[in-house]
């Protein structure tokens, strides 16, 4: 179970910064958002969830 949740949080990084890729490319995070169909709250929690993780020390990339 503890790996499958290494793997889990590995997959949510590495999203979290093709999402920060993609505000620098862009922009905003409302223009991601657009560019991906979803919700700029969705983005917004998805980078704001990793960069809590990064701050603490408990990313595992």
């Amino acid at each position: 179970m503890q790996q499958l949740n290494g793997l889990i949080t590995d997959a949510a990084n590495r999203r979290a910064e093709a999402l920060l890729e993609g505000v620098a490319d862009l922009g905003t995070v409302a223009d991601v958002a657009r560019d991906l169909g979803l919700s700029w709250n969705a983005v917004d929690k998805a980078i704001k969830k990793y960069e809590r993780r990064k701050t603490d020390g408990t990313t595992t990339t």
